[in-house]
């Protein structure tokens, strides 16, 4: 398969497209919030690929003067900075839809170093499936907004189902592709569909 710039296989099928960016945003209330360790996730993410400057324009579209790490701010703020990042990231690593899987990477590296990664992994003993069935709980203790749940379709085979999530499935491509690798697992697939503007489910596979 041919890889793109972010080292992120690159399908070409956009399951995402730019223009629901706003169906997200009117979907959001203020008790929706995102910690922001994701933001400055998402800026470093930026800065390596495509230098100061463009951080600073994703932060403007933010609203925000600055982000901090163990603060809460609103997902409609997080969505703005994501699709900032987006489109400067999109020429560099192929496209939106390998950007926004460079990003959700990047969001899974940051979440495994903190508190709730550390206990993910522990929780997990080494095992890709565990580490599967404990997502929806590593999921509730860094955002507050949505339900996650998994069906399985085989011994090394899910779905994972997301309800009321405002991210791009692009983007939780990413995060599972990478909490999958982490554990060291092979042959790794994630292929994600939306069933509506806040619902998706993923498909999770791996040898």
């Amino acid at each position: 398969m041919s890889m793109s710039g972010c080292g992120v296989e690159a399908d070409g099928d956009a399951q995402d497209v730019r223009e629901d960016l706003e169906r997200r945003l009117e979907l959001t209330t203020p008790a929706d919030t995102v910690r922001g360790t994701f933001f400055l996730g998402t800026l470093e993410a930026v800065r390596a690929l495509a230098g100061e400057e463009e951080v600073r324009r994703c932060v403007e579209a933010g609203g925000e003067p600055r982000f901090v790490e163990f603060f809460n701010y609103p997902v409609g703020t997080f969505l703005k900075v994501n699709e900032a990042a987006a489109q400067v990231l999109a020429p560099r690593c192929g496209g939106w839809v390998e950007a926004q899987r460079h990003m959700g990477r990047r969001a899974m590296a940051d979440m495994l170093k903190s508190a709730a990664g550390r206990a993910l992994l522990l929780l997990s003993k080494g095992e890709t499936r565990r580490l599967v069935c404990n997502l929806p709980s590593a999921y509730r203790a860094v955002v507050n907004f949505g339900e996650r749940s998994v069906m399985w379709e085989g011994a090394s085979r899910v779905r994972v189902i997301m309800r009321r999530d405002f991210m791009p499935c692009a983007y939780h491509e990413g995060v599972l592709l990478a909490a999958l690798e982490g554990m060291k697992a092979r042959a790794v697939e994630v292929s994600g569909s939306r069933v509506n503007v806040l619902d998706g489910e993923y498909l999770l596979s791996w040898a």
